[in-house]
């Protein structure tokens, strides 16, 4: 029975006892398309393409020079017998073949390692404090420190091999104007390492500094405001805000930072090619000599495993003490 309203209308019928029933189980019918743990597999679709590339170029890769490090590998000889750890052991005896070079060529890495990092995570993060600041030509000098950064390491390494050539490098005939005697910058220590720290610097300056000026640009701006109305000075504010404020920021620049210069190779091949005598012979420099100029694979893969996981031990212990230092 339809009632009608002051104006005639008809007025909508009742609700009656089942009607509430009704909508929920129309509620249902309308959500019975949806899978019962959520999107299915459309989520696993999208990561099919990386997860087959990552298998195929990475992992597949990464087993397979732990297969070969297991072997006495070499490429000339159709039977490569396996030796078991017997190429990891002759790495940490003394005497053998490849354990003094091996271990020669890890002390050149830690030495650049130990020079370049801390310059690579103090210098870009000074210049990304400046460009973040409001001033003419901003845009222009945030283009030309990162433009260095696209060039490869062999215009890099060839470029400034000429620049600090000892004889002919225009460094040193601009030196010898102020009066400077010549820098043996490629042949003697440790000029060496300003050699091949210096260019590194210039190179990869402006990739860190692009990404702490992402990382400044996140911190809120009422701190800095609440900073100043403390009477906090700029100093202070770069302490107790932005420090803090980029400490997540840090970590993941100290760590690819330390990792990008833990694989030096390029700089040393080119500018240095290794001298004087061995002395700035990289890690990868001397693995990739076993392994393509040896043709020592067995001894070339467990040299790079043993990297890996130093590598990997640094990386976990750079999260772990600023975790803690955060905790605190």
């Amino acid at each position: 029975m339809t009632t009608t309203d002051v104006g005639g209308r008809a007025a909508p019928p009742a609700a009656g006892p089942g009607a509430g029933p009704l909508r929920r189980g129309r509620g249902r019918r309308l959500g019975a398309g949806r899978a019962p743990g959520g999107a299915g597999i459309t989520p696993y679709l999208f990561l099919a393409p990386y997860l087959i590339l990552f298998g195929l170029f990475v992992l597949a890769p990464s087993v397979y020079v732990i297969w070969i490090s297991l072997h006495d590998w070499d490429f000339l000889l159709p039977g490569k017998p396996f030796v078991g750890l017997q190429n990891y052991l002759n790495l940490f005896r003394e005497g053998s073949v490849t354990s003094e070079p091996y271990w020669q060529s890890m002390l050149a890495t830690g030495k650049f390692v130990l020079y370049s990092v801390p310059l690579l995570v103090i210098i870009p993060l000074a210049v990304a404090v400046l460009l973040n600041q409001r001033f003419p030509g901003r845009n222009f000098f945030r283009a030309a420190y990162f433009a260095p950064y696209v060039l490869g390491v062999g215009v890099v390494g060839i470029l400034w091999r000429f620049l600090l050539d000892p004889n002919i490098g225009l460094v040193n005939e601009y030196l010898g104007r102020i009066g400077i005697d010549d820098i043996p910058w490629t042949t003697q220590t440790p000029w060496v390492w300003a050699a091949l720290v210096g260019p590194t610097v210039w190179w990869t300056l402006g990739f860190n500094a692009v990404i702490y000026l992402a990382g400044l640009q996140d911190i809120p701006r009422e701190l800095y405001e609440a900073a100043r109305v403390d009477g906090a000075n700029r100093w202070q504010q770069f302490r107790n805000v932005t420090l803090p404020g980029l400490r997540p920021v840090m970590v993941f620049v100290i760590t690819i930072t330390i990792l990008a210069s833990a694989n030096l190779f390029g700089q040393s091949y080119l500018i240095t090619e290794g001298r004087p005598g061995r002395e700035t012979r990289s890690a990868i420099m001397y693995i990739g000599e076993q392994g393509l100029r040896e043709f020592r694979m067995g001894d070339a893969a467990a040299m790079s495993f043993i990297l890996t996981m130093i590598l990997m031990l640094i990386s976990v212990a750079t999260f772990l003490l600023f975790r803690e230092r955060k905790e605190r």
